[in-house]
């Protein structure tokens, strides 16, 4: 590192768990966010500003007046434009030294597939179940580690899934494809803005941490409530019928 970079991160560098072999761990790799909402917003900033060397970002969406009470990646005069774009210029304000890749589109499986395979860690910042699985199938399939998000009212929930180690579960573990699983639009039931941030803020520290190598909630699923600032950490079980990670499943295997 130059001096530039010695002064910008020293904050990090400071940190015995991080140091400079940390540090550069973090320009050199590659993170994958999948949406550029209210998760996403928080999630993109941090770990532009902490020095991820590369951050491929993805939404199919524009910028619209009621983004703005909560995706603080984005400011007034972007909307209309594509969230990608807009987003890309606000972490290029951040840190021009990391290298932003935008794919403006509501990203498929091959797309998926593809991230996967190139991106160290994947961050699902996204806001419905389909896509939610479709990034788990992907990361299942590359061992990549994925940190999902969800927030709605004043409910959030994080969870870690890092497929790296054997006995680890997956999303669809947690939430089984074909499940009960009610969808609760932030459009309809409303989300409390700070939440967002939190939530968005937690993917960022736990992709640092999984980055460089010092712990994290894997296999663990945290939930806050907003209003009374409770949280709760409860552990995951792999399910060894499970269709995407477990011991008969295809997509585990390849």
């Amino acid at each position: 590192m130059n001096d530039e970079q010695l002064l910008r991160y020293s904050r990090h560098i400071l940190l015995p768990q991080i140091g400079i072999e940390g540090q550069n761990k973090l320009r050199a790799a590659h993170a994958a966010i999948i949406g550029l909402g209210g998760l996403g917003s928080p999630a993109a900033i941090y770990l532009a500003a902490a020095g991820v060397g590369t951050l491929t970002i993805c939404d199919g969406d524009t910028v619209d007046l009621t983004n703005l009470q909560r995706q603080i990646a984005h400011h007034n005069d972007a909307i209309g434009n594509a969230k990608t774009a807009s987003a890309q210029r606000t972490l290029a304000a951040v840190n021009p030294e990391v290298e932003i890749r935008a794919i403006a589109e509501r990203v498929d499986d091959m797309r998926l597939m593809e991230l996967a395979r190139t991106a160290d860690i994947v961050l699902d910042c996204s806001d419905n179940f389909a896509t939610r699985h479709a990034i788990n199938r992907a990361c299942v399939a590359h061992h990549r580690p994925l940190i999902s998000g969800a927030a709605v009212r004043f409910d959030g929930q994080l969870s870690v899934f890092d497929l790296r180690t054997a006995s680890a579960p997956c999303y669809c573990c947690l939430f089984p494809e074909h499940g009960d699983n009610e969808e609760m639009p932030c459009a309809v039931m409303g989300v409390f803005a700070p939440l967002t941030g939190i939530l968005g803020a937690l993917q960022a520290a736990e992709a640092l941490k999984l980055l460089v190598g010092i712990g994290g909630l894997n296999g663990c699923l945290l939930r806050l409530d907003a209003l009374t600032m409770e949280s709760r950490i409860s552990r995951i079980v792999r399910d060894p019928a499970c269709v995407i990670c477990g011991v008969q499943s295809a997509v585990r295997a390849s």
